[in-house]
């Protein structure tokens, strides 16, 4: 089997299975917007049909000696292959659901309260991790880019350096990065950040993460700013809670030079305008149109994740209802709250606690003609979600801590525009890049509820003014836009990667 120019490293599949007369198929994502579809395109940029995914899959220990580790996916993305890592349920539980979600996951989004070292097995976390840069490393060429995503996977270009120490390694994390006195808890910390200053580029969605990880690199170990650079306007350098004025993009480390990269992933509005162009997207919003009998919606979606901030917008519903009894009847709440990991106890309370909610706010304020909160618990297909994006009057996001949250970018991309306002928390990365949101601080109720009330009481003018001018950075800063920097990064750190001339147009 051929070698590849790049292989991309990240712990979900590239497709959907499912099952067709007895027989396993593999189809593309439902949804052609998010990071898979995103990371895929970067096969026809660079590889173009020498690409590889590595990812993991649980399968039983006794059905893994017959599994087909390495499969061919030809798409409307080219061909490419899938090296799929079998891992048992035990390696699963242990690696995934205790060490990367209670004990990482916690300290990336600044909650070191709920970090939980007892249960985790760190040595289970490195086997899977060389795991992982045993796949790339048997996938790639000798000079391949190597890209590896998330905080999971931490230790692989670690791993990598020793497996095949001329590759370039590129690093992109999806998540938080926190400053050293959160990260610092963690008691393996100079084992990842050794790991990442073995990278070639270290990426981030927004500056303050990047600044983050260069001070927790210099408090550990021997690392020089070699360059920094002002940020630009379109990040908002200053007067937000997660501004920053200035950002590294180079570090000094043993000798060698690490790139810091702080751009965040985009939305596809092109996409998006399409499906809702669409006849049945446009028969889809006027059913939406006819159920909500004149209603204003307010609409909210996430994860059932303790960070998400789905227990506190449900809370701050609730005291909207209490405050403003002239809005019974005349505004509905759609909660989407999505199970995150499943099997994992703190996720199952945080589900018990928003069902306890939705129960409770229905109960007190429900009449014969008006349910005030309508809960969906599974995720909805991502051409019906558009469409209620863009009938929502409100889409109030309100995680605690949140490393970007396309879901802000999605409705602002559906809203073309028009009407609506965008209710923001100030803890999401996407924040800098929409800073005319009306934005909330949601540990605070007082700041909860003013921000509801000017959602709610905005004139047309400026819901149109603030709309397009968050339209216009949706549009800057699009998956396009976020595909061509990427690729002018990858450039940077090694001339021999074989990039389309067209994609570095």
């Amino acid at each position: 089997m051929s070698k590849s120019d790049l292989v991309i490293v990240y712990h979900r599949q590239p497709y959907e299975e499912a099952m067709e007369g007895g027989r396993r198929v593999y189809r593309e994502n439902k949804s052609p917007n998010g990071i898979v579809p995103t990371l895929k395109s970067f096969f026809g940029r660079i590889a173009e049909g020498r690409g590889a995914w590595v990812a993991w899959k649980q399968v039983a220990a006794k059905q893994q000696e017959k599994f087909d580790r390495v499969i061919r996916i030809s798409d409307s993305y080219g061909d490419y292959a899938v090296s799929r890592l079998p891992l048992t349920p035990e390696q699963v539980k242990s690696f995934y659901h205790v060490t990367s979600k209670e004990a990482l996951w916690p300290i990336l989004h600044s909650f070191p309260w709920l970090f939980r070292y007892e249960n985790a097995d760190w040595n289970t976390f490195r086997e899977v991790n060389w795991l992982f840069a045993e796949a790339a490393a048997a996938q790639a060429e000798d000079d391949a880019l190597v890209w590896v995503h998330d905080y999971n996977l931490w230790l692989v270009p670690k791993y990598l350096r020793q497996i095949k120490p001329s590759l370039k390694i590129a690093f992109f994390h999806h998540t938080p990065f926190p400053g050293p006195d959160v990260f610092n808890v963690l008691p393996w910390r100079t084992e990842i950040v050794d790991s990442l200053l073995d990278c070639d580029l270290i990426g981030f969605h927004i500056p303050r993460y990047s600044k983050n990880f260069a001070d927790v690199a210099r408090s550990l170990r021997n690392v020089d700013v070699d360059t920094a650079v002002p940020v630009e306007d379109g990040m908002s350098p200053v007067g937000m809670a997660l501004s920053e004025p200035v950002t590294p993009v180079r570090l000094r480390h043993n000798g060698r030079t690490v790139n810091l990269d702080a751009f965040p992933v985009g939305t596809n509005p092109e996409v998006i305008t399409e499906l809702l162009n669409g006849a049945p997207s446009r028969q889809i919003q006027k059913t939406i149109q006819e159920e909500l009998e004149g209603q204003r919606l307010i609409l909210a979606v996430g994860r059932t994740d303790y960070t998400k901030g789905m227990k506190e917008t449900l809370q701050a519903y609730e005291r909207l209802l209490e405050r403003r009894p002239e809005l019974h009847g005349k505004v509905k709440l759609l909660l989407v709250s999505v199970s995150a990991a499943s099997g994992m106890k703190i996720y199952r309370d945080t589900q018990r606690e928003i069902e306890g909610l939705v129960g409770r706010i229905n109960g007190r304020f429900t009449n014969l003609r008006w349910s005030p909160v309508f809960l969906f618990s599974n995720a909805i297909p991502f051409d019906r979600l558009i469409a209620y994006y863009k009938m929502a009057d409100i889409c109030l996001i309100a995680p605690l801590r949140d490393g970007l949250n396309l879901v802000a970018k999605e409705f602002v991309a559906a809203k073309q525009g028009d009407l609506g306002v965008l209710v923001l928390s100030e803890f999401t990365g996407c924040a800098v890049e929409l800073p005319q949101a009306v934005l909330a601080n949601p540990y605070s109720a007082r700041a909860m509820d003013a921000a509801l009330d000017q959602a709610l009481d905005m004139s047309v003018e400026e819901q149109q003014e603030r709309m397009r001018a968050m339209y216009q950075n949706v549009l800057h800063y699009d998956v396009s836009r976020w595909a061509h920097h990427t690729l002018e990064r990858f450039g940077e750190i090694g001339e021999g990667l074989r990039t389309k001339p067209e994609a570095a147009a």
